[in-house]
């Protein structure tokens, strides 16, 4: 399906995409009880290409249109795709009692998408999220220029303290999928028990991008609990549109042989040059 290379990693449709200077290497399979496991993940500047092409409406919601209408009706959107309602979060096997919808607003005084002018703050889990989302959400706050791809014209999604009236409960973010990107509108009822929220959130009380991108990534696929069947690789592919690639190196045995061990090193600082996302995990 893509290309598994070392070096810069562009689809083969992609504008930029030449002959890798490094030969092809087989794909290193993954078993679900795989202890050490390296990520490559897509290289920035094919985020940065696919930028320039149109994106995809998802459920054909065009953001600024609704944004609009709400803001002439000073109505807050309610988005009828994906409603503040049990079939958005899904059938998980011990589900909370007591969920209530909240808008941002009725959790803290001044809500942010960013609480410092577009530079994410930490994350963390909540009751229900999943692990791997955290971690994607955690590299893409690493490279705000990928962050500011999914969450775009983030200043202007932004909430206006002085002007109130630009709020209406709506939201836009990028996803690639299938060659293209989507994008894909959400109202900002989010679900909690007792005001705190149930998935994927920022250590800042104030800051929600992370809260509403999770959201926007829920309703791509159907619902959170749709989520829970997810890998990190897929969210980088759906976060930047570039090609991710795991290496199971317990398979291969890196630990007792040198010289593997130094390839796999050199393979890293090559990936790190040409900026690809690299992460480990431990299962």
């Amino acid at each position: 399906m893509y290309p598994h290379l070392y070096g810069k990693l562009f689809r083969r449709n992609d504008p930029q995409y030449t002959q890798p200077r490094f030969k092809p290497r087989r794909h290193w399979k993954t078993r679900p009880n795989d202890l050490d496991r390296v990520l490559i993940g897509a290289s920035r500047s094919l985020a940065a290409t696919m930028g320039k092409e149109k994106n995809k409406l998802f459920k054909d919601q065009n953001y600024e249109k609704l944004r609009k209408h709400h803001q002439k009706l000073e109505s807050l959107f309610i988005d009828p795709y994906f409603p503040p309602s049990s079939s958005s979060i899904g059938n998980y096997e011990k589900i909370p009692t007591g969920i209530e919808w909240k808008r941002p607003a009725e959790l803290c005084e001044s809500p942010r998408l960013f609480n410092t002018g577009g530079v994410p703050k930490t994350i963390t889990r909540g009751q229900l999220s999943s692990a791997w989302m955290v971690s994607a959400c955690s590299i893409l706050a690493g490279v705000h220029e990928l962050c500011h791809k999914v969450v775009p014209d983030f200043r202007d999604q932004e909430w206006d303290q002085e002007k109130k009236s630009k709020y209406s409960g709506i939201f836009h973010f990028r996803f690639w999928r299938f060659g293209d990107w989507v994008d894909v509108v959400v109202d900002d009822l989010l679900p909690t028990v007792d005001n705190q929220l149930l998935f994927t959130q920022s250590c800042c009380d104030d800051e929600f991008w992370t809260s509403l991108v999770e959201k926007a990534y829920a309703k791509l696929h159907g619902s959170y609990e749709s989520l829970e069947g997810g890998h990190l690789c897929d969210a980088l592919v759906d976060f930047t549109g570039g090609v991710s690639e795991t290496m199971d190196l317990r398979a291969e045995d890196y630990s007792g042989n040198e010289e593997k061990r130094s390839h796999l090193f050199d393979s890293l600082h090559t990936e790190m040059n040409n900026h690809s996302l690299l992460c480990a995990t431990v299962t």
